[in-house]
């Protein structure tokens, strides 16, 4: 018998598929193997089932977008957790993250958490500025959270940020009957350790569902390609009303006279920390596109 549903975990060979509150344990199909294809967590998937709640995965239906690592599917929104407070989020790696989710065409938001600790005014100025939906929450206090229920209430929402940062505690916040590992700070380093070493979709009480996936270092330099160079300008979002005003075609906007989004810049209308996270990630492309010419001349 032919059921619809969707990939919730991959583990070892073997996907976890809902089908209509029922989870099949299946293997694909050699086929995918052969065409280069992996089923994906958040795949809307068509199985065969076998009985005893075990089946096989038949056809894997048409897709909004991918992401390689964290490897998941359809993602409606990336929620990007950030904290001022010990470990100390980096506003560049917000930012690297944010443009491939713009490339894919995926919103992001942006929730800085430990709040009760540190309020994070300066990313909070940040990211609202930019336009991103951007919310203080604390897993400790509860501040926020049902604020956040309605920000991810029947969308597909990835969670991510770096580790230590509190997404296994944000979760467990939203709905505890998941008891996801939580784990501890390193005080000496700044760094947490990683409690999440699998992609694994929830379903949550408020409707949401979540991918909790490990952290920003998953997001690796693969992701960020020749299609990321091309249109990285538009991928920081607030420089769209700039870009076809600058005095020159082609420009970069890092350092040319007469470009509109500098301009912008100077005269804060754009954050200076998101162009300096522009400017960094136009020189990694740029890097990333000579080694791949050298690479093909070998």
């Amino acid at each position: 018998m032919m059921a619809e549903g969707r990939i919730l975990k991959a583990l070892s060979g073997f996907y976890y598929v809902d089908v209509d509150n029922r989870i099949l344990t299946c293997r694909a199909r050699g086929k995918f193997r052969k065409d280069g294809i992996s089923p994906l967590v958040g795949d809307r998937v068509a199985v065969r089932e076998l009985g005893n709640g075990e089946g096989f995965l038949e056809h894997i239906c048409s897709r909004k977008n991918t992401f390689v690592r964290p490897a998941v599917a359809n993602i409606d929104q990336l929620v990007v957790i950030a904290s001022a407070a010990v470990p100390r989020t980096d506003p560049f790696l917000i930012d690297r993250v944010a443009a491939i989710a713009a490339l894919k065409e995926c919103q992001v938001v942006v929730l800085l958490n430990k709040c009760d600790l540190d309020q994070a005014d300066e990313l909070y100025g940040i990211y609202c500025a930019a336009g991103f939906p951007t919310l203080r929450i604390s897993a400790v206090t509860g501040e926020g959270i049902e604020d956040l229920k309605t920000l991810i209430s029947g969308k597909l929402s990835a969670f991510t940020g770096n580790s230590g940062v509190g997404k296994s505690s944000i979760l467990n916040a939203l709905d505890p009957q998941f008891h996801i590992q939580v784990g501890e700070v390193s005080q000496a380093l700044g760094r947490g350790r990683h409690t999440t070493r699998h992609v694994e979709l929830y379903k949550l009480g408020c409707g949401a569902e979540v991918v909790d996936s490990p952290g920003f270092s998953s997001f690796e330099t693969n992701e960020l390609n020749l299609e990321l160079k091309k249109h990285l300008p538009e991928t920081f979002l607030e420089f769209g009303p700039y870009l076809g005003s600058c005095q020159f075609t082609g420009c970069s906007h890092t350092k040319e006279s007469g470009c509109a989004v500098l301009e912008a810049v100077q005269s804060g209308k754009i954050q200076v920390s998101r162009h300096r996270s522009y400017l960094r990630l136009h020189e990694e492309l740029k890097s990333l596109q000579e080694w791949n010419a050298v690479k093909g001349r070998k």
